[in-house]
């Protein structure tokens, strides 16, 4: 997440904890001082106007980066906590900052070997400065006390067991390397679990796969079964198309020859009354000759 809010001061090293609380949630600011006391905030690179580091959190390691540019503090995390104007890693940072430049300049006598130096903070030097943060002592008995927990925590991991308690050990940089630890193996476990839940999804959505599959050969054969279906019901239908084609001229024939009929018949029905008539004439005829005959005498 990304915080910007106005800044009055000029350098990043003028930002005192007082003005970090004044702007700060007061658990924020809490949680803040003690990740600085526990030795869990990590300056990679820093000057008057930038900082870039990393803390180790409650639930892993997170970057930051810190500008003060154009009045403006501009801070972003890694992290997802909602913290308003800025997070607790990015207070820690600023707060070991401040300590780390406000620390009295070590003689040469008092220097450990390998130590960094402190970076001068001369209100007339404004050029970009490199600095990382101070190596703490470190007791030769929590590291051995380390090393022994170590070795039954890479047992227990190896057994996928739960890493067993962490030794009683004051803040520090041993201290700092368990919490790492144990962050890490909190996390490969989260991680185990979130693979194992895609790989369950990943098994449901591949026997779903497979029984979509099923359902598409079915409707493949379905489909072969009813375009068979079409060929033969588009044969009857040209079968039909060709008997009506058919019937169409027989229709027509017929048609044409009930024209026919139908004249042959008014010839018929003509012919017949001619026939009538003369049916009648040769009665009337075999009647006159009737009628004659007995009229006449015998001899």
């Amino acid at each position: 997440m990304t915080n910007r809010i106005p800044c009055s001061a000029d350098r990043l090293d003028l930002l005192d904890p007082e003005m970090i609380q004044a702007i700060s949630e007061a658990s924020a600011f809490l949680i803040a001082r003690q990740y600085v006391t526990e030795k869990r905030v990590r300056i990679v690179e820093a000057n008057h106007s930038q900082i870039s580091s990393t803390v180790i959190g409650k639930a892993g390691l997170y970057e930051q980066q810190i500008n003060l540019k154009d009045g403006h503090l501009v801070s972003s995390c890694s992290c997802s906590v909602a913290e308003d104007p800025m997070c607790r890693h990015c207070m820690a940072v600023l707060l070991e900052y401040h300590r780390w430049t406000s620390q009295p300049e070590a003689s040469p006598s008092s220097s450990r070997k390998g130590s960094p130096s402190r970076p001068q903070t001369n209100s007339k030097t404004r050029a970009p400065l490199t600095l990382q943060s101070s190596v703490p002592d470190i007791k030769l008995s929590e590291v051995l006390t380390f090393v022994e927990w170590l070795q039954h925590a890479m047992k227990a991991i190896e057994k996928e067991q739960p890493l067993p308690p962490a030794p009683a050990i004051d803040g520090g940089e041993v201290s700092a390397w368990i919490i790492a630890i144990k962050s890490l193996e909190d996390r490969r476990r989260e991680t185990e679990t979130v693979l194992a839940t895609l790989d369950a999804e990943l098994r449901d959505r591949k026997a779903y796969a497979a029984r979509l599959t099923q359902q598409l050969q079915a409707s493949m054969a379905d489909l072969k079964t009813a375009q068979v279906t079409t060929r033969d019901l588009e044969h009857e239908v040209d079968t039909y198309r060709s008997t009506l084609m058919k019937l169409g001229k027989l229709t027509q024939e017929v048609a044409q020859h009930d024209e026919q009929i139908r004249m042959a018949a008014r010839e018929i029905l003509d012919k017949g009354s001619h026939f009538d008539k003369v049916a009648t004439s040769f009665k009337e005829v075999a009647a006159a000759l009737q009628a004659v005959a007995k009229t006449t005498p015998e001899p």
